[in-house]
């Protein structure tokens, strides 16, 4: 965005990459208004598939961050590196919708003048690599293709300034409870239903581009199954997003205990500074297994997994609570 002279466009084009400059900063509020603001492009634009899974995943990153204030985790972790991990979903998830929500926008805006602006993407700083792909879509109309391009952006996006960044290397990725998370994929990423079935992955090596690339196209393999991507939509649609596991957990057990509270009563609004606006697929390769269409997928319920791995997290807990009140 910075450094590129505007002075040549026409006041059709000044005045949209305006507006899309402020419905980016209104949306990109917080986790909720992300969430919301994915889903109700999804409606208006049904062939966008990325817009739904990036409602669902930035779901689950809500309820990730919720559970750092919830009944469990500080019981085990303290407040620093509570706040460390909510800094790190935060961070990645606001840069991901300031490149992703400028595209969309973009290209809703070009349907309804029946002409590409995909030109106009360098003007919000988004890859050269997205600006071929969505020509491309506009081209082919290629669904599947679309989705693993944004996912593969998008994973890009953060690799640098998340990922491999030396402070968030430092305060979170290199720690025990980071590792601990990972080692025993208590993390996961989950897409409900109002019946009480939970679908979805668990979450190993997150820090590997590569596995965050694979791990994408399966939960979007899931989340379309033509089986499955009725319910999952039903309750997108049908639960409003608070944060709180609730959300969810609430069809999932019989007698449900809220162990999660909801995100507005547990964080105030970060303020987020602006990236550089750097180019990642100047300098990186982007590799042919990245675009790969073969992807196998579990269909299978996670329901019983998801009930026995909260049941051992919870066990895990009390016990080292119980260890450190004794020591």
């Amino acid at each position: 965005m910075v450094g590129i002279n505007e002075h040549f466009l026409s006041t059709e084009e000044k005045e949209l990459i305006k507006d899309i400059r402020c419905l980016t900063e209104k949306n990109n509020l917080d986790n909720i208004t992300r969430t919301d603001s994915y889903l109700e492009y999804y409606t208006m634009n049904k062939e966008i598939q990325w817009s739904l899974l990036a409602s669902l995943v930035s779901r689950n990153a809500g309820w990730n961050m919720c559970d750092l204030a919830g009944s469990w985790f500080p019981l085990s972790l303290n407040e620093k590196t509570r706040l460390n991990l909510f800094a790190t979903y935060e961070r990645a998830n606001w840069m991901i919708f300031q490149d992703a929500y400028p595209q969309l926008l973009l290209y809703e805006y070009s349907t309804k003048r029946r002409a590409p602006m995909f030109h106009l993407l360098k003007y919000f700083s988004v890859s050269t690599f997205m600006e071929k792909e969505w020509q491309h879509y506009w081209q082919y109309r290629n669904k599947k293709r679309l989705v693993f391009s944004l996912i593969i952006n998008e994973q890009n996006v953060i690799e640098k300034p998340i990922i491999k960044n030396k402070l968030f290397q430092k305060e979170v990725f290199h720690t025990f409870a980071y590792r601990f998370q990972d080692f025993w994929h208590l993390s996961s990423v989950f897409f409900p239903t109002l019946n009480g079935d939970i679908y979805g992955r668990s979450v190993s090596s997150f820090s590997s581009l590569d596995r965050r690339i694979q791990l994408g196209k399966e939960l979007y393999a899931i989340l379309f199954n033509t089986r499955l991507n009725e319910s999952f939509l039903q309750f997108a649609l049908n639960i409003p997003h608070t944060g709180s596991r609730a959300d969810y957990e609430k069809y999932v057990y019989p007698r449900h205990r809220k162990n999660t509270p909801m995100l507005r009563t547990s964080y105030p609004v970060f303020i987020q500074k602006e990236t550089s606006g750097n180019d990642w697929s100047i300098h990186t390769r982007v590799k042919a297994k990245w675009k790969k269409d073969s992807v196998q997928v579990e269909l299978a319920p996670m329901t019983e997994w998801y009930k026995r791995k909260q049941e051992k997290l919870h066990r895990m807990i009390k016990l080292e609570t119980f260890l450190a009140g004794i020591f």
